[in-house]
């Protein structure tokens, strides 16, 4: 049975990435990430007629060390090199419909087919500061 959610971790057991692979099915909320991840990710499925209570978010300052990002994949694929101390960790590749979010080390990517993708991040961008290219 393939796994259909991934977790690539380093050599301290911290997450590095998790994906969730376009095959993954489930029926309620699954949350993927504990309440101290500064990025939550959460998997829903839901029956027609299920309905969302609405709601905001409150206004709560909070302090962000790492910038985390996400990437959905809409089309084409994608090979995702991630980097432990800019050594390479892991290699594989993602496809449409699968979700990427990224939270340590470093990454890096080559479009192996045509690719179309939605990042979501955290912001402000903070411009040179806020990356390391290597």
């Amino acid at each position: 049975m393939e796994n259909t959610i991934c977790f690539y971790k380093d050599s301290k057991s911290a997450i590095m990435a998790l994906l969730i692979k376009s095959s993954h099915t489930g029926e309620g909320i699954e949350f993927l990430t504990d309440d101290s991840a500064y990025q939550q990710v959460a998997y829903m499925g839901h029956p027609a007629g299920h309905r969302i209570i609405p709601h905001f978010h409150n206004k709560i300052k909070r302090t962000v060390d790492y910038t985390c990002e996400t990437l959905i994949i809409r089309k084409g694929i994608l090979e995702v090199v991630l980097y432990e101390k800019q050594v390479e960790k892991y290699r594989f590749n993602i496809s449409p419909g699968d979700v990427i979010t990224l939270y340590s080390g470093g990454h890096g990517f080559n479009v192996i087919e045509d690719v179309e993708m939605i990042e979501v991040k955290q912001g402000p961008f903070m411009g040179s500061e806020d990356k390391t290219r290597f």
